[in-house]
C-alpha cells in the first residue's frame, strides 16, 4: 500500500482523516491511499507567500529559467521512476512519452524562452514606450511584474505529470510559488514527481507544495494576488468559480474543461489520397492514446457524405488491430481507463450517444477483458447519419475511447457542425486546399482555441491533432472553459500584473532598466566599442561627426550592389513618386555609412554584430545632405560566461537634425 503524502509548509504529511483508497486501473486492487482533511491550508498559503514569493522574486527571469532547465534535466534523469508508477494509471509506454516526457519537454521550452525572450531582470517590458506629450518628455510604458500571492493548480487525472508541469513551468518563470492539487486517482504519480523536484535541491523553500486530497477552505482565503487554474469537468469548474470569495476578491480563475473536439476530412481528401490516410491515422491515434482520456481527443469526426462508408471501413480496419491489454506488456496499444468509476461514466455517456448514433465498432458487452474490477474498454466508434437533428453527439463528452462519425454536405455545413460543439480546445482539418482551410478558419476560429491543419506537405513534421505545444496557446472558449494556458511567454504573463507606468524618459528608464529615447545620455566616456560588457551602462551614448552623401556615393553603391531602383538612378521618375523629391540615397547605403561613422575598427570587446531590429526609414536623403549618428546603449543581456548581448539604439539625423532612420543594433560583447 502506497501512502500518498502532501507537502505542506515544508513538511511531508501522511494521509489522515478523509483519506481515499486508490485502485490500480489494471487490476482494480487498492494500491494507494491519499488525502488528509486536517491539512492547514492557510499555513500553506502563508508559507508560499512568506518564503516562496520572496525567494523567487529575488531572482531574475534568467535565474528562474536556468532553474527550470536544471529541474527538467533532473527529472529526465529520474523519469523511469515515474514510468514505473504510471502503468497503474492505465498508461502504456507510448502514453508515458506524452505525459512524462512531454511534461519535461514543456519545462525545457519555457526555460529556453525565458532566456531568449525575457530580460535578465525582474520586470518584463510589454511593448514599446508610448509618447504621451508633444516633445516626448512625458511617456508611458506597460510593464509586467509577478503577482505577490500563490498559484493554486487543480489538475485532472489524465496527465499527472504534464498537467502539473505545463502550469508549473510558467508559474515559476513568472516568479510565483505554486500549490499543486492533483486528482486523487493518479496523485501517486504526481507526488513522486514533486518528491523528485524537491529532492533535487533546485527549488527555494515555499516555491512548490502539494495537496493530496481536498483543498479544504483554501479558496475562501485567496485574494487578488492569487491565481487558481483548474482542469477537469465543467460542473466542478462552475462550482469552484462560483466560490463567493473567488468572486468577491476577483481571484484570477482559469478553467480548461469539457471539449467536444472535432476533426474535418476536407472535400479534397478522398480515399486514395495521402490526406485520407493521414486523417485515418490521426483519428485512430486520438481515439486510443491514453485510452481516449485526453482533453484534446477527437470526439466528432466530420467527413464529406460521399466518404462516410470508406472512412468507417478504414477506421474499423484500424481499430480491429488495436491491442487492448496490460500496459506493462510489450505490444499493448491501449491500456484501461483510469478507474472502474471512469469506465462506468464512459459507458453511460456512450449510451446517450447511442440514442442518436449507431455503434459501428466496439461492443463493451462482448469485450473479452471486461469484468467488474478492471477498467478496460474497447475503442467504440459511432455513426450519426443525421447530425443536424442530433443533440447528444454535440453535447455529451464520453471521456474515453469514443468517437462519432458524421457527414457534412459542404463547407458551410461543416463549419456549422464544428460550431455545434459550443467551444473546443482544438479542431483539426485535413486538407491541401487553401480555400477550404481559409473558409473554415474564418467561419470557425472564434469557437476554438487551436486550429490544426495538416496534409501531405506537413505530415512528416506535424505533431498531431491532440498535442498542445508550449509555444502555442492551449484553451478554448465556451464549454472549453474560456481559459488560456501555454503560448510561450504569454503563459508567464498570466501570473503577472500588467501595469501602465507614466513619467519622464529618465523615470521610465530607471524603472525598466532599459534606455528610453529622450532619457539622459552619458557622453563623457571612451568609445563604447572599446569597453567590455560590464563597463557599459544603460544610456552610454556616442555622437558621431557628419558625413555628406554625394551623387557619386549613390551611383557607386547602385553599381556595386546591383540595386539600380529608379528612385536612386532616374531623377524624373523619382520626382514623380510622392515619396521622393528626386534621386535619393539607398536606405542600406545609409546604414553602411552609419556603421562607418560609429564603428571602432580595432580588435576589442565587440565580438560580432548579430542583427538589427525595428528598422524604419523616416525621411529621404538627397545628394548633398549629410547624416550623423547617435549610438546609445539601450539594454544589456548576459548570454553565457564569456559574453553578453548589447542592444544599441541607433538614430540617424540629417543636417537639419531631422530623423532619417532608426533601428536597434545587436552585438555580442566580451565581459
Amino acid at each position: 500500500m502506497r501512502l500518498v503524502h502532501s507537502f505542506a509548509a515544508g513538511q511531508w504529511i501522511a494521509p489522515g482523516p478523509g483519506a481515499r483508497a486508490i485502485e490500480s486501473a489494471i487490476t482494480g486492487e487498492v494500491i494507494a491511499q491519499a488525502g488528509n482533511d486536517a491539512l492547514d491550508v492557510q499555513a500553506m498559503r502563508a508559507f508560499a507567500r512568506d518564503r516562496g514569493t520572496v525567494a523567487l522574486q529575488a531572482m531574475t527571469f534568467h535565474d528562474r529559467a536556468r532553474m527550470l532547465k536544471a529541474l527538467a534535466l533532473y527529472l529526465w534523469e529520474h523519469r523511469q521512476v515515474l514510468y514505473d508508477l504510471s502503468f497503474d494509471t492505465g498508461a502504456t509506454q507510448s502514453d508515458h512519452l506524452i505525459d512524462i516526457d512531454g511534461g519535461i519537454g514543456t519545462m525545457l521550452v519555457f526555460a529556453s524562452k525565458g532566456r531568449r525572450e525575457m530580460p535578465d531582470s525582474r520586470i518584463y517590458i510589454d511593448g514599446p514606450p508610448e509618447q504621451l506629450s508633444r516633445t516626448g518628455q512625458f511617456q508611458g510604458q506597460h510593464i509586467c511584474t509577478p503577482l505577490q500571492g500563490v498559484a493554486l493548480h487543480i489538475n485532472a487525472f489524465n496527465f499527472p505529470v504534464w498537467g502539473m508541469l505545463e502550469k508549473l513551468a510558467p508559474t515559476l518563470l513568472a516568479g510565483m510559488p505554486a500549490i499543486i492539487k492533483p486528482a486523487t486517482a493518479t496523485s501517486y504519480v504526481t507526488e513522486a514527481c514533486v518528491r523528485l523536484m524537491l529532492d533535487s535541491g533546485l527549488l527555494p523553500d515555499g516555491a512548490l507544495q502539494l495537496i493530496a486530497g481536498g483543498t479544504g477552505d483554501l479558496l475562501d482565503h485567496l485574494d487578488c494576488q492569487d491565481v487558481v487554474t483548474f482542469t477537469g469537468s465543467a460542473q466542478t469548474a462552475k462550482q469552484l468559480r462560483a466560490t463567493p470569495n473567488v468572486l468577491n476578491s476577483a481571484v484570477r480563475f482559469t478553467a480548461e474543461q469539457d471539449s467536444l473536439n472535432a476533426s474535418v476530412l476536407g472535400p479534397d481528401a478522398v480515399q486514395g489520397t495521402p490526406e485520407f490516410d493521414l486523417f485515418v491515422t490521426e483519428a485512430l491515434r486520438e481515439m486510443t492514446a491514453k485510452a481516449g482520456q485526453k482533453c484534446t481527443a477527437i470526439r466528432r469526426i466530420l467527413t464529406p457524405s460521399t466518404q462516410v462508408d470508406a472512412l468507417i471501413t478504414a477506421l474499423r480496419a484500424g481499430l480491429s488491430k488495436v491491442i487492448v491489454g496490460n500496459p506493462r506488456e510489450t505490444g499493448t496499444d491501449m491500456g484501461p481507463l483510469v478507474s472502474s468509476s471512469q469506465k462506468m461514466d464512459v459507458l453511460q455517456k456512450a449510451a446517450q450517444i447511442g440514442t442518436e448514433a449507431e455503434r459501428v465498432f466496439g461492443d463493451p458487452e462482448t469485450f473479452s477483458m471486461a469484468d467488474d474490477q478492471a477498467a478496460f474498454l474497447p475503442p467504440m466508434l459511432f455513426h450519426c447519419a443525421n447530425p443536424d437533428a442530433a443533440h447528444a453527439v454535440h453535447d455529451v463528452e464520453a471521456f474515453g475511447p469514443v468517437s462519432t462519425v458524421m457527414p457534412y454536405n459542404d463547407m458551410d455545413h461543416a463549419a456549422a457542425l464544428l460550431n455545434r460543439g459550443k467551444g473546443s480546445l482544438v479542431a483539426s482539418v485535413i486538407t491541401r486546399d487553401g480555400d477550404v482551410a481559409r473558409a473554415l478558419a474564418m467561419a470557425s476560429a472564434p469557437f476554438h482555441g487551436r486550429l490544426y491543419f495538416n496534409n501531405r506537405d506537413s505530415m512528416a513534421e506535424a505533431t498531431g491533432h491532440g498535442a498542445p505545444l508550449p509555444h502555442m496557446v492551449h484553451g478554448g472558449p465556451g464549454r472549453a472553459g474560456g481559459g488560456e494556458e501555454l503560448g510561450g511567454v504569454r503563459a508567464a504573463l498570466h501570473y503577472m500584473q500588467r501595469t501602465a507606468v507614466q513619467g519622464s524618459p529618465d523615470i521610465l528608464s530607471a524603472i525598466t532598466g532599459k534606455w528610453t529615447p529622450g532619457a539622459t545620455e552619458h557622453v563623457d566616456k571612451p568609445h563604447p566599442f572599446t569597453r567590455p560588457f560590464d563597463d557599459l551602462t544603460i544610456g552610454d551614448t556616442l555622437h558621431t561627426p557628419s558625413r555628406t552623401v554625394t551623387l557619386d556615393d549613390i551611383e557607386t553603391f547602385a553599381n556595386f550592389t546591383g540595386d539600380t531602383f529608379y528612385a536612386h538612378m532616374d531623377h524624373a521618375a523619382a520626382a514623380a513618386n510622392p515619396f521622393f523629391p528626386g534621386r535619393v540615397a539607398h536606405g542600406y547605403l545609409l546604414l553602411s555609412f552609419a556603421a562607418g561613422l560609429f564603428v571602432q575598427p580595432d580588435p576589442g570587446p565587440v565580438l560580432a554584430n548579430t542583427g538589427l531590429d525595428n528598422l524604419r526609414f523616416m525621411k529621404p536623403v538627397e545628394p548633398g545632405d549629410s547624416i550623423k549618428v547617435r549610438l546609445t546603449v539601450k539594454a544589456k543581456t548576459p548570454r553565457n560566461d564569456d559574453y553578453g548581448e548589447v542592444r544599441w539604439h541607433v538614430a540617424l539625423t540629417n543636417q537639419n537634425d531631422e530623423a532619417v532612420a532608426e533601428y536597434e543594433l545587436l552585438t555580442m560583447n566580451e565581459y
